[in-house]
């Protein structure tokens, strides 16, 4: 293998939502600044994102997890657990995989984003993460348990990265910052958004209301804006996360949209009087990145953004406010008393530095095996 040729490099997020495969984006564009090239892999949904912004990298099918949420909150634990055994199948399955795609496309590094079978002996492996504790919402005992399952996985990675800050001043806050940190080699790069912010002059045009996560509870969000929107004197739009072709319900107060390409999110994202959204980490770094007033919705009974929204609402990121009790116009009269005074400056080096790092250990790595 000649010594001037590029390192490949295999990136693949999870298929839990689609924030793991947007919050990449940021992360393929240092590899290919850095002169690596990229293979993507992933199912037909992130296939399209993906393909999007990067036309010319390779894209190698990958089964998802195709996780089944619960339609209410108190029932979402029970189906995760219930579905473990084939998720334990889908891991394995994807490590044999990896083993056939290493040999074939000669890959010098693999990046995971929460893919627990992408790890190859002898291959520089990493496990990104923002959710070293896991939050089970079952006590701690619980908690410390899924830690160590959590921990006993990502050892099998050459090195993790979390995507946050690594002081007191951080976004994840227990999430990414646990009391004890994993024995794997671990490096905080900062948080990952694809948004840009830019100052602007004008001032806010309308409310954004980003709807995202899984069925069926981003449907039964949906219905509970649509149902409240019609009475709103604000300009409102909606980008409802569905990748359709169809043509969108239509309100004579609202502008619709199944789903958006980057570019004109970020627009909408910057003109936002206000940000109505899920709670998600990925949704989190958008906002830190456009330092956009959010009002946060968690997915109910998803322990992970029940969490995020409670504890940003202290550090005042952003409001927090509930499915349940989902009421557009006491969160707006909230939001207009609360001081918006969270937001973490970004950093781009602690990226660079990081994908630096990895494609000098991807190098070694390749002179070995000559």
């Amino acid at each position: 293998m000649p010594h001037f040729q590029k390192l490949k490099i295999l990136v693949a997020p999870l298929d839990w939502g689609l924030g793991h495969t947007t919050r990449c984006i940021p992360l393929i564009h240092e590899l290919l600044k850095q002169g690596a090239e990229v293979l993507l892999a992933g199912n037909e949904v992130q296939k399209k994102i993906l393909e999007a912004t990067f036309p010319q990298c390779p894209f190698l099918p990958l089964n998802g997890y195709n996780v089944k949420y619960a339609g209410s909150g108190g029932g979402f634990m029970i189906k995760m657990m219930r579905q473990l055994p084939r998720i334990l199948s889908v891991i394995k399955a994807e490590n044999a995989w990896l083993k056939q795609v290493i040999a074939h496309h000669n890959i010098d590094g693999v990046i995971s984003d929460n893919r627990f079978g992408l790890y190859h002996a002898g291959t520089p492996c990493i496990f990104m993460t923002h959710q070293l504790q896991v939050k089970t919402g079952m006590g701690k005992a619980a908690d410390i348990l899924a830690r160590n399952i959590n921990y006993r996985q990502i050892k099998k990675f050459s090195a993790c990265w979390v995507p946050d800050f690594e002081g007191a001043v951080n976004l994840g806050g227990e999430l990414s910052h646990p009391a004890i940190m994993p024995v794997t080699r671990y490096r905080y790069i900062g948080p990952l958004s694809r948004m840009d912010y830019t100052d602007s002059q004008g001032s806010p045009k309308h409310i954004l209301f980003i709807l995202s996560g899984p069925e069926p509870q981003r449907t039964i969000l949906e219905n509970k804006v649509f149902g409240q929107i019609e009475h709103s004197k604000a300009p409102v739009v909606i980008v409802r996360g569905m990748l359709l072709d169809t043509k969108p319900p239509v309100f004579k107060n609202a502008i619709i949209y199944n789903h958006l390409p980057e570019n004109e999110l970020q627009q909408l994202m910057q003109e936002a009087e206000y940000i109505v959204c899920r709670s998600g980490y990925s949704s989190v770094m958008d906002i830190n990145a456009m330092k956009a007033k959010a009002i946060l919705i968690p997915t109910p009974g998803q322990t992970e953004q029940e969490y995020l929204a409670t504890h940003l609402m202290k550090n005042k990121f952003a409001v927090s406010g509930s499915q349940q009790a989902f009421d557009v116009r006491s969160l707006f009269e909230n939001a207009g008393r609360f001081s918006y005074e969270g937001f973490i400056k970004p950093d781009a080096r602690l990226l660079s530095e990081a994908i630096d790092i990895f494609l000098a250990d991807c190098r070694t790595a390749r002179s070995a095996i000559r």
